[in-house]
């Protein structure tokens, strides 16, 4: 994991998601995913780049079921794009960087 990516657990996530003064990613995912192996290296690239003006932030769905249940994550990874504490969009699956890419851009577009 890397400074940029916070791993958090359900408890923080209105803290750190919904009352965040910056867009949030999130990133749903589980270690024994193997497509969430494939994004973590996009996902913490993008964290990167956009560090400052998005926060990105990575939640366990097993150490985390009633939120994974809360927000209808049915499969794994599970991309979702905050602003402003609601949900903007959402990625599912093992997708291009460039797709996760675009939907930070569109997240970021009018700040």
């Amino acid at each position: 994991m890397s400074d940029t990516v916070t791993q958090i657990q359900g408890s923080k996530f209105q803290e750190e998601v919904v009352r965040s003064s910056q867009p949030v990613v999130v990133d749903f995912y589980a270690d024994w995913c193997g497509p969430c192996k494939v994004i973590e290296p996009v996902i913490h690239k993008l964290s990167e780049e956009y560090q400052g003006r998005v926060k990105f932030v990575k939640i366990d769905t097993d150490a985390n079921q009633e939120l994974a249940m809360q927000f209808g994550i049915m499969s794994i990874p599970t991309v979702m794009f905050f602003s402003k504490g609601k949900v903007e969009d959402i990625v599912i699956g093992a997708v291009p960087s460039a797709v996760l890419k675009s939907k930070v851009d569109a997240l970021t577009k009018n700040l």
